[in-house]
């Protein structure tokens, strides 16, 4: 299983919401003038949603897993959630319908609304910090240190992947003609077989791979090498935000509500994702669990324990700029970022930032 810097139906969903809603009309008034009003809570109808996951089904959705599973969206007032498996271009399924919400990365997101002036933002994210890395043995490369870099051979995706890597390279100043850049695929081999150094991989994922197969492996993490960012970001359109805010809002909340499930259970997160929602997948409930459970530590950090999850503190949205920047990608944060709804949602049930 491996993870790439994540390639990535509005109208269809708020016609949905429409005729539902006139439907519970019709149906009030045909029982009568004795019927109790309906509870607004209970009366709450946000239609069908869609979400592109960044990923296959694996632990990586832990959250999406709980929320879905335990009621969480239903609660929220969504007649039924698709969780669409990944990898795909997220944000251009975005854009042009296929989902509601996707999960992403800044890099990834940046790069679109900058080269295409995409109306995209992020409202909230599941990662404070990022997984990449790359990844190399330790009787191998044993890359601990962007200085390490040098004069090896580094596996590097095509696509986005390759802008990140360029970018490490940069914050670094590691000229790249002292780097040979290896095209590969997402699969680990060549870096098991000898054929690459390193591997740019994610910290949850191939590392987990890698070492069980009896390979004790380094990681140079990028978000500790010059190059922070959110990932597993919630990314949405400028019209979901303006027109739909309760949605966005409701979606937020079930999203919180099962993350904090998975943060506080990383075996059951694992166990859904292997028996449930990726049961087709073959998934290896063991390496299910360890991704759980490492992936707690990009989630919940000292800002996340004081502000809550899927808060994104004005520091890190600066930290997120400058690793842009690195990347060649030129921002304002109010051109990436909008956590307006996130934080009107905090304030009006500040149980959910506890």
């Amino acid at each position: 299983m491996t993870l790439p810097l994540r390639p990535r139906r509005t109208r269809g969903a708020r016609l949905a919401a429409a005729g539902a809603a006139l439907a519970l009309v019709l149906a009030a008034c045909s029982s009568g003038a004795d019927a109790e009003p309906a509870d607004d809570d209970e009366s709450t109808d946000l239609g069908a949603i869609t979400v592109q996951l960044s990923w296959i089904k694996n632990a990586e959705f832990a959250g999406e897993f709980f929320a879905d599973s335990k009621g969480y969206f239903a609660d929220a007032g969504f007649s039924s959630v698709t969780l669409n498996a990944g990898p795909g271009a997220t944000e251009s399924i975005v854009l042009s319908g296929g989902a509601d919400f996707g999960l992403s990365n800044a890099v990834s997101v940046g790069q679109v609304v900058a080269e295409e002036d995409a109306p995209l933002k992020i409202v909230g994210t599941t990662f404070q910090k990022n997984p990449f890395t790359i990844l190399s043995l330790k009787d191998g490369g044993d890359i601990a240190t962007p200085d390490d870099l040098k004069g090896k051979r580094i596996g590097v995706q095509a696509g986005p992947n390759e802008a990140l890597f360029d970018a490490l390279l940069a914050i670094n100043e590691i000229d790249p003609s002292e780097v040979t850049k290896v095209p590969v695929e997402y699969d680990p081999s060549p870096l098991v077989n000898g054929e690459v150094d390193g591997f740019l991989a994610y910290v949850t994922n191939e590392s987990i791979t890698v070492e069980s197969e009896g390979h004790p492996v380094t990681n140079l993490l990028f978000a500790d090498n010059g190059l922070p960012f959110v990932a597993e970001s919630v990314v949405t359109t400028d019209e979901m935000i303006a027109n739909e805010p309760e949605k966005v809002k409701a979606f937020l909340e079930a999203e919180i509500r099962g993350w904090k499930d998975a943060v506080a259970d990383p075996e059951e997160g694992a166990r859904l994702a292997v028996e449930e929602y990726g049961a087709d997948l073959e998934l290896d409930l063991e390496k299910e669990i360890a991704q759980a459970t490492i992936q707690i530590d990009l989630i919940v950090t000292d800002e996340t324990k004081k502000n809550g999850l899927f808060t994104i503190s004005d520091d890190l949205i600066a930290q997120n700029l400058t690793t842009l920047a690195a990347a060649g990608i030129e921002l304002e944060a109010e051109d990436l970022f909008d956590l307006s709804l996130l934080t009107e949602l905090l304030e009006e049930q500040p149980d959910l930032a506890k």
